[in-house]
């Protein structure tokens, strides 16, 4: 009985998440707006940061509860989801071209974030310093893309109000019946808080019972955190994405990927290891690699600027089931 109510709070725990995600990026993008911030100064921060507030939830409350090895796996184990899963649904799709000046310094900086990631977890741990240098290397990463300011982009692009960033001309109108009711700055800061609230607790519901689950079943919480967890904290990006292959802008959903994977390795698990060090098993290097290896197989196949097709995103969603596969049959 007590299993199926934890499994009961765990799917409660997901919709929560995205719901509150998805209210949060949607209001701050408008609110943004209101004060004169620019697309793209809005498309690298509010949007990445607003599909990425599960991860920081969960990993947060995780690191701070004494769960290390969930808090770092979920980080690995969204960015694993987000480039395996999300990005290959969104190839089996539909198969889309690839802008190369984007994804050449968005895709490095991805893979210098990932190879961060990793030579700080050699050790199996990750401290404060450490921490702060993740975040530093954000910090810098973000102010490189603004002064870099993707004019080509800024031109053609913008960020809609619920986080996806579309052609200008395919822009939708803030005045339509579905945005008339969000027409105060007040009301947007109440909703941004509404979502915040709902983020947190939907992050505390299913930390606590993705725990209580593990143990249960003897499963690792690395394993919990890098699987469940990790799915679970990853339904903003896939919602985005779903929202632009509804619209067909299936290759705005490469730079979301992209942009939100740099934000959980540099950011997430910045932040959490900057308040509490975090410790993990010897079974998260195996993981460790794993993402190394598909950020630079992705990044490599995005680089070259030819389609993804359709075949190599059912490889891409392919690996990450084997994935699964082997963590919960405790091969590694």
């Amino acid at each position: 009985m007590a299993l199926a109510a934890d499994a009961a709070l765990l799917v409660v725990g997901v919709v929560a998440l995205w719901v509150g995600a998805r209210l949060l990026v949607g209001s701050s993008v408008r609110l943004a707006r209101r004060v004169g911030v620019s697309d793209l100064l809005i498309g690298v921060t509010v949007v990445a940061v607003g599909t990425s507030s599960p991860e920081i939830v969960v990993t947060v409350r995780a690191a701070l509860g004494g769960a290390g090895a969930l808090a770092v796996g979920n980080v690995v184990g969204s960015n694993l989801y987000n480039l395996a899963v999300v990005l290959g649904a969104v190839a089996i799709a539909g198969s889309f071209p690839v802008d190369r000046s984007l994804v050449r310094r968005d895709g490095a900086a991805l893979v210098a974030a990932t190879v961060a990631c990793a030579l700080a977890l050699v050790d199996l741990r990750v401290t404060p310093g450490e921490g702060a240098g993740l975040l530093a290397l954000l910090v810098a990463y973000t102010v490189v893309a603004v002064r870099a300011g993707r004019v080509d982009a800024a031109d053609a692009t913008a960020t809609d109000g619920d986080g996806v960033a579309r052609p200008a001309r395919e822009r939708v109108d803030l005045s339509t019946p579905a945005r008339r009711l969000a027409t105060g700055p007040a009301r947007e800061l109440a909703l941004v808080l509404a979502g915040l609230a709902v983020v947190l607790l939907g992050g505390d519901l299913l930390v606590g019972s993705a725990i209580r689950l593990a143990r249960a079943a003897g499963v690792s919480e690395w394993v919990i955190g890098g699987t469940v967890v990790a799915a679970g904290t990853s339904t903003p990006e896939f919602a985005v994405s779903l929202v632009a292959v509804r619209r067909g802008s299936l290759g705005v959903s490469v730079g979301n990927v992209v942009g939100s994977s740099v934000v959980n390795v540099l950011g997430v698990l910045g932040l959490a290891s900057l308040l509490t060090p975090l410790s993990v098993g010897p079974e998260a290097l195996w993981s460790v690699a794993w993402l190394v290896g598909l950020t630079v197989v992705v990044v490599a196949a995005l680089w070259s600027g030819r389609r993804l097709t359709r075949a190599e995103g059912v490889l891409l969603a392919l690996s990450e089931a084997v994935r699964w596969a082997l963590s919960l049959l405790r091969v590694f």
